[in-house]
């Protein structure tokens, strides 16, 4: 999907033993803002490149301090976003680089 023949395999964290608050399952119909920022799901990350594309794309945008994402086994990854972009802001870096952003599983 992402264009190379080379990889980067990222480990998968199972959803139960992710240890983060914001990847658990009931968490994923709406995007909730953390003390670590704000929380979006993403479609379409397979890899360690695609991680790093959209990482790049929104840490771009205005008002974005960090943005991490976690790729997580089950096709919906987990983006945190801390500073003052806007959802929109996110969602259209996001989309420009080549992915998009779900609100459920």
């Amino acid at each position: 999907m992402c264009g190379t023949d080379t990889r980067t395999d990222l480990p998968l964290a199972a959803l139960e033993q992710s240890g983060r608050g914001c990847c658990s399952t009931g968490a994923r119909t709406q995007t909730p803002a953390t003390a670590d920022g704000s929380v979006y799901w993403l479609e379409g990350l397979t890899c360690g490149h695609c991680v790093q594309t959209v990482e790049k794309a929104v840490a771009a945008v205005d008002g974005v301090e960090s943005a991490t994402v976690e790729l997580l086994a089950g096709g919906t990854s987990c983006l945190t976003v801390a500073g003052t972009a806007s959802g929109d802001a996110v969602r259209d870096a996001v989309t420009c680089a080549g992915y998009s952003l779900t609100t459920s599983e």
